[in-house]
């Protein structure tokens, strides 16, 4: 069965499936999360909840059926994305509560139907054939004040709503260092844009301050994040979604200059991520990796004797004042957010060395490596062994006449 996708947003079929993601999808799994915990099962689900786990694949295996044999024409990127959004839905939920083709193989059929939609779309949009941070947070749209969620648990709504406001954060801090670009570093309005992107910064510390006090610990680590697993469509495993796959996280780390496109560890890093992005995030991340950083515009500078101008030394103190708020959103997010919510919980459970609890896929001692290395250089630390920008940036703060 093949259905040509791309008006599946203005079908009934496409509206009806919208329609059950936003309201009975929801109560199947806020139930089902709430049988988890009267179990005080959280880690092997496979046997609770089964009548309920029957009308979940039923209803939504039915809507997408339809869907595949609906034939549409082209209205546009946003309605195969958000359709693609719904049905990466229901393949997220299926994996959280442990139904597979494999484990449960009365609804391998309306699995298979699900990895056929979601295969066509991902391909025909350029993405992951799943669902991706971007359906939950930037481009989830809200019904008279409603938006898209998995349950409707409260620690859930917390969590995409300070997710969504540190993404926009950082969206902002991005645009604001674009902008600078064909200014020049020495442009009086680029000492504007740089305090923009300062206060940017900070109001992501902020927003994760807030999510660290309100969020419930266990809630977010059972009830929540198993929906982020990484899951199979088609023949492939594909990771999980993480709050990071958008193009303005890394913008900033490359136009600062704190990362750098042509290390072997940050690019790979970029290239395992670029199809979890909408495609303008992709260009615009594309764009980012071939400019020249705003530290070696001000090292160039400096080897040029300008640190005596007036705009090298204003300008340049207010870029170290962003480079130092962007290493502090990383060092919070790891060393306050996820020692919190994931390290914590994990090993308090005995589950650091379960093989899928990660959303990106490896085991989480292999993530805390990964997720401490970017930290370092975000922060420019002084590492041995790794290269980060600590030396250039002692010697561009000993070139301010007030040190």
């Amino acid at each position: 069965m093949v259905a040509n996708l791309s008006n599946i947003s203005t079908s009934s079929n496409s509206r009806k499936l919208d329609r059950w993601i936003r309201s009975e999808f929801k109560e199947l799994n806020t139930e089902l999360e709430q049988q988890y915990a009267e179990h005080d099962s959280f880690t092997d689900v496979s046997e609770i909840g089964l009548k309920l786990k029957h009308e979940l694949v039923t209803q939504g295996g039915a809507l997408i059926e339809s869907l595949l044999k609906e034939g549409n024409t082209d209205e546009g990127f946003d309605s195969g994305f958000d359709l693609l959004g719904n049905v990466g839905f229901f393949m997220a939920a299926c994996r959280r509560h442990e139904i597979s083709a494999e484990s449960t193989p009365q609804f391998s059929a309306r699995l298979h139907e699900a990895s056929a939609l979601s295969l066509q779309l991902g391909a025909s949009l350029g993405v992951v054939p799943r669902f991706a941070s971007a359906h939950l947070e930037t481009h989830n749209m809200a019904l008279n004040g409603v938006y898209k969620s998995f349950t409707n648990l409260e620690d859930e709504q917390l969590f995409l709503e300070y997710n969504t406001r540190g993404v926009f954060a950082f969206i902002r801090a991005s645009e604001a260092l674009l902008h600078i670009l064909p200014l020049g570093i020495s442009h009086p309005v680029t000492l504007d844009l740089l305090k923009v992107a300062k206060s940017s910064l900070e109001d992501v510390v902020s927003n994760n301050n807030a999510l660290f006090e309100s969020l419930d610990r266990d809630r977010f680590f059972y009830n929540v994040r198993p929906y982020y697993k990484p899951h199979t469509v088609g023949r492939q495993e594909y990771r999980g979604a993480n709050a990071g796959d958008f193009a303005g996280i890394n913008a900033i780390d490359l136009l600062l200059g704190l990362c750098r496109a042509d290390d072997a560890y940050y690019s790979q890093l970029l290239v395992d991520k670029f199809l979890f992005m909408r495609p303008e995030d992709q260009l615009t991340l594309r764009d980012c990796m071939r400019r020249s950083s705003l530290m070696d515009d001000f090292l160039t500078s400096l080897q040029a004797d300008e640190n005596n101008e007036r705009w090298y030394q204003r300008n340049l103190a207010a870029f170290i004042d962003v480079c130092e708020a962007h290493g502090e959103t990383a060092l919070q997010h790891h060393h306050m957010l996820i020692s919190k919510f994931i390290e914590e919980p994990a090993e308090k459970a005995e589950l650091t060395e379960k093989p899928d609890l990660t959303a990106s896929g490896p085991p989480l001692p292999v993530m805390l490596k990964g997720l401490k290395k970017l930290c370092d250089l975000r922060s420019a630390a002084r590492v041995d062994g790794l290269a980060t920008r600590y030396h250039d940036l002692e010697r561009l703060r000993s070139s301010l006449t007030g040190n």
